[in-house]
């Protein structure tokens, strides 16, 4: 039962379960009671995102630089207690139920759910192959 990591927003797989929208803010001009229906997310679940500093400090990232220093600072915040026990209950979770995580973001390689993606792998959680 793989944890998904996808484009929030993007048609749901068959069998993924619940989504969890790991984003700082939710969708600008989406009611709420529509999240799940226009597949955005079940759960919003801010936890997981990149802190509100870390998002003044670096966004828009423009070139490959930015992106090494939002990368470092973003895996530090995933280290903090807090979310290290969120991050291993999500990979708990993962050998039991369907799950997805996400964010907005078109392409993982540069969206902060890479490296919820890569903690998760380093925690044994099952995850889906992308």
């Amino acid at each position: 039962m793989p944890i998904r990591i996808v484009r929030l927003g993007s048609p749901r797989a068959k069998g993924e379960g619940l989504r969890i929208g790991t984003v700082r803010r939710p969708p600008r001009g989406v009611p709420k009671d529509q999240w799940a229906a226009r597949d955005l997310y079940d759960v919003w679940f801010p936890n997981l995102s990149p802190s509100e500093p870390l998002l003044k400090a670096t966004f828009p990232v423009k070139d490959e630089r930015a992106w090494k220093t939002f990368r470092r600072k973003f895996l530090a915040e995933l280290k903090s207690p807090v979310a290290r026990r969120e991050l291993e209950l999500l990979a708990a979770l993962s050998h039991h139920t369907n799950f997805a995580i996400g964010c907005y973001c078109e392409e993982e390689s540069h969206c902060h759910r890479s490296m919820p993606r890569e903690v998760l792998e380093e925690l044994g959680a099952d995850i889906a192959p992308k």
